[in-house]
């Protein structure tokens, strides 16, 4: 399908560095952004379908990068069907397994945790709940585990491992398989903080330094924040990517937003929602996060943007998170809500609303144009304005 997105007022890159594009025209095909910026005529209608975004604001989709996905669309934390599709209407086009911790019964042998990342990864190569991607899949590092292991799941497609969960006598137990998944091209990544669930145990900074992930999870609380001395600690004496959540602490959700700018390494700060958990499910959660930072600090709104994309997308290494040619096409259209105090979707951002997802746009292919079941009416007439698709893109109603 070729698809293009026409009469922007703003396009948001993901990319902190240089966060607009000129322009107001996207045109993608086969999932992949061909051109941002300008197109003649002749191109435009060359597509399969047009979207007129009538001025509002083009971004890439939100990457959450840590969701607690089981099998299908399903939570059995919440006993909630269907919330990975829910989250596509708050924006989110893509979402990274914190691993699949949640499954009922969950096996904690090393055939038991192999076996369930590798059906997890199976199970979701071709599954787009809502459209969205999921990178499922994410090996919970137990005792047994050996560096066969690591390379033969590796060689089955899995690419996450998660310490945290498993049964081992300290933390620090938990170096030596870090680091035989990263040998095998894994992206590793820890629980930090407080403990989340009985059973489990708190992770800290010196942990951290001795296994050295790639990303240190939820480091705000997951929900119960690390101490705070220990941010510092992180921020200048690794290179480890520190990921905030929105079911976490607020006050130290602001306090990392200002140090790691204040130290230029804002490249490791990451967005994500930490959901389903005992915080429950939040569709909106990403944006949430968004609003926080940008309204309650002074970090312009393009770079909280480019914490839940681009940022992700670089330490996952993913083709997405970006509004460039040749990035995944996942994009988003927001707008500021009717009825608010702002007139533009990143001012409303900037005082703190949330603002209306108004279409989204994964693998090149429109989810849904013109009206979110999650957000508020925007004041922007997005619509559908040419279309040789035979089908209905308006998305369900409320």
């Amino acid at each position: 399908m070729k698809t293009a997105i026409v009469n922007l007022g703003k396009i948001v890159t993901g990319d902190w560095r240089s966060p607009h594009a000129d322009g107001d025209t996207i045109i993608m095909d086969e999932g992949i952004i061909q051109s941002v910026g300008t197109a003649s005529a002749d191109a435009v209608s060359a597509c399969d379908v047009v979207i007129d975004a009538d001025g509002a604001t083009a971004i890439p989709g939100f990457i959450d990068s840590q969701i607690h996905n089981t099998f299908g669309d399903y939570t059995p934390r919440q006993k909630t069907v269907g919330f990975l599709e829910s989250y596509v209407h708050g924006g989110n086009t893509t979402a990274i397994s914190a691993s699949e911790v949640h499954v009922t019964g969950r096996p904690k042998d090393p055939e038991g945790v192999k076996a369930l990342a590798v059906a997890a990864h199976k199970c979701f190569e071709n599954y787009r709940p809502g459209g969205m991607k999921v990178w499922a899949g994410s090996i919970i590092l137990e005792p047994g585990l050996v560096e066969e292991d690591f390379k033969e799941i590796a060689e089955k497609g899995v690419g996450l491992a998660k310490a945290g969960f498993g049964a081992v006598e300290t933390p620090y137990d938990y170096a030596p398989m870090i680091g035989w998944a990263k040998k095998y091209g894994m992206v590793t990544t820890v629980h930090t903080g407080g403990s989340s669930i009985p059973g489990s145990s708190g992770i800290w900074a010196s942990h951290l330094l001795k296994m050295q992930p790639h990303v240190s999870f939820h480091v705000n609380g997951g929900p119960v924040a690390m101490p705070d001395e220990d941010f510092s600690t992180l921020l200048f004496e690794s290179e480890i990517a520190l990921q905030v959540c929105t079911a976490g602490n607020l006050r130290t959700l602001l306090m990392l937003g200002d140090m790691v700018r204040e130290a230029d390494k804002f490249d490791r700060f990451l967005i994500a929602t930490d959901t389903p958990t005992g915080s429950g499910i939040m569709p909106l959660g990403m944006m949430y996060t968004i609003t926080h930072l940008a309204s309650l600090t002074d970090m312009p709104v393009e770079h909280a943007i480019a914490a839940a994309t681009g940022n992700n997308a670089k330490v996952y290494n993913l083709n997405s998170g970006f509004i460039a040619e040749g990035k995944d096409a996942d994009v988003v259209i927001l707008d500021s809500c009717a009825g608010g105090t702002t007139t533009e979707a990143l001012d409303g951002l900037r005082n703190g609303d949330i603002v209306a997802v108004m279409a989204v746009v994964t693998d090149g292919i429109p989810r849904f144009v013109g009206r979110s079941r999650n957000t508020p009416a925007g004041n922007r007439a997005v619509r559908v304005a040419e279309s040789k698709i035979m089908q209905d893109f308006s998305g369900a109603a409320h």
